[in-house]
């Protein structure tokens, strides 16, 4: 599931092609949205909060998509204000499609998407933690939210959106290897939580900013990650082969990647 760091670089592709535009073309396939047309709307911004990509538009309306596991989105050159005949808009994965007079944007394989009222949208997300990436983030805050989870283990905690916002399972794995911190400690002992969140933070933003997605600065294939996805390789603290244990409750739990000397339990 991509997680913070790419929602947002793709929330910055998008509102690069779309702020500030009127929609010419636009179809939304989508069973809740079949009947639904944007042209002619004024897309005003997109931006993300946790996993989700929001764009509001000038009539008070907000299309909020998903990701989940396997969406992406598109950008190509339009042609007088719509696709092109060989555009990937017309495959049967495309879930959103969007133009105006220059650009197309195509929602491929989207695991959600809905129409809210914008002044709503405070409303839909209270159910969620604070977005570890929004500018007002509050590590302090967000670590005293990650203690109150008691004996829940703190893999479990990172991937709960309810907690914090915008933690996947690569920056998971990347802040407990940092803090030394096996996936399966209770919450309430993890040293410096606010200290865990402010180090993902960090390494999400500069994800999301760098040339290349990774979580270390490195853009060497095979050095993108210090733990996630090296299963069997050598720890770079210690030489302890990786290993990976599930973390969660079923059937929503997610692979946790560690060292199991560097991060005793």
């Amino acid at each position: 599931m991509p997680e913070g760091d790419y929602v947002r670089r793709v929330a910055s592709r998008l509102d690069q092609a779309l702020a500030g535009r009127t929609l010419t073309y636009c179809v939304l396939r989508w069973p809740t949205l079949g009947g639904v047309d944007l042209t002619g709307l004024d897309v005003l911004s997109v931006w993300a909060y946790g996993k989700h990509l929001l764009m509001p538009l000038s009539d008070g309306s907000t299309l909020r998509t998903h990701l989940r596991m396997d969406g992406d989105y598109y950008i190509e050159r339009a042609v007088d204000g719509r696709p092109s005949r060989d555009s990937r808009a017309h495959r049967w994965t495309s879930r959103a499609v969007l133009a105006n007079e220059a650009w197309v944007v195509i929602g491929q394989k989207l695991g959600m998407a809905d129409r809210i009222r914008t002044r709503d949208i405070r409303r839909l997300f209270a159910h969620l933690g604070p977005d570890v990436m929004a500018d007002d983030f509050v590590a302090e805050e967000a670590g005293l939210r990650i203690t109150a989870q008691g004996e829940r283990t703190i893999g479990a905690v990172l991937l709960d959106q309810t907690v914090v916002a915008g933690i996947g399972t690569i920056f998971l794995a990347e802040g407990l290897w940092a803090w030394k911190v096996h996936p399966t400690r209770p919450a309430r002992d993890v040293p410096d939580p606010a200290g865990l969140l402010a180090y993902i933070r960090s390494i999400l933003w500069r994800s999301a900013t760098s040339r290349q997605i990774g979580a270390t600065g490195d853009p060497r294939p095979g050095h993108e990650t210090e733990a996630h996805g090296r299963e069997h390789l050598p720890c770079r603290r210690c030489a302890t082969p990786i290993a990976v244990i599930r973390v969660g409750a079923p059937p929503y739990d997610r692979p946790a990647f560690h060292c199991p000397t560097c991060q005793s339990r």
